[in-house]
């Protein structure tokens, strides 16, 4: 097996933007792409990756891998890695480790133990949305700083002609409303309207790493989970997020 990236940035942002969420998981490689999916010590989150072939300048990979990591290691090592870096990754003879390499100025190489983890194949949570919202980062971004002064929960939802993100607490209330005449509010389709409340620092970490022009992708249902997705260049990723279900 051997993956060969001509830039290290996607790949290192991609494991920044998992790692925040996820300690350990499987890398699953076919002859078409390099995936993950996995959820949450606390399993009200998971996330789902995938890196497509093409993204690659060489893949090889026969049949279907299962690669185990401690995905927090890997991240402390592609921290290493400079955006421009050609990126290599192989098994090592052994097929116990990951030998991870960057090319510069310099090579470096650094070999990664693989770790057996027995995990269930996971399906995406089957929602029939009730509203697609797609926006600039910073405009969720901005609205979840504003939102972390007054609670560590924040309400998400639409109704037929805006966003809005909400907080309240003894400290307060904070209301986000962005119209959909808004530049930054590219898509709002809603069926009727819809809104969840969410753990604020599940939001703010699933949002840690796309600049504020990127373009995110947000479908909503009343207290249901959310699912959040968005491109790092040739990756993509979607998270879902489970609601907080106020009691009566």
């Amino acid at each position: 097996m051997k993956l060969v990236l001509e830039k290290a940035s996607d790949f290192q942002k991609s494991i920044n933007a998992i790692s925040v969420l996820i300690d350990e998981a499987e890398f699953i490689l076919d002859e078409n792409a390099l995936l993950l999916k996995a959820t949450d010590p606390s399993q009200i989150s998971m996330v789902d990756f995938r890196m497509e072939k093409g993204a690659f300048k060489e893949f090889n990979v026969e049949g279907k891998m299962k690669l185990g990591m401690d995905l927090d290691y890997l991240n402390q090592i592609m921290g290493r890695a400079k955006p421009d870096d050609l990126l290599s990754i192989e098994l090592s003879e052994d097929k116990s480790r990951l030998v991870v390499r960057f090319k510069g100025n310099s090579t470096r190489k650094f070999q990664v133990p693989l770790i057996d983890i027995s995990a269930a194949e996971l399906p995406n949570p089957k929602i029939d949305f009730d509203a697609t919202v797609k926006l600039k980062a910073a405009v969720l971004q901005d609205a979840l700083k504003d939102a972390a002064l007054i609670s560590t929960h924040v309400s998400l939802g639409v109704d037929s002609d805006c966003f809005f993100v909400k907080a309240s607490s003894s400290k307060g209330t904070v209301d986000n409303e962005t119209k959909k005449d808004d530049k930054s509010l590219i898509e709002l389709n809603a069926s009727k309207p819809a809104a969840s409340m969410f753990p604020l620092d599940y939001l703010q970490d699933m949002l840690k790493v796309p600049g504020g022009d990127a373009d995110i992708t947000l479908k909503l249902k009343g207290d249901a989970p959310i699912e959040i997705s968005y491109n790092i260049g040739s990756a993509s990723l979607t998270y879902f997020l489970a609601p907080r279900i106020e009691s009566e």
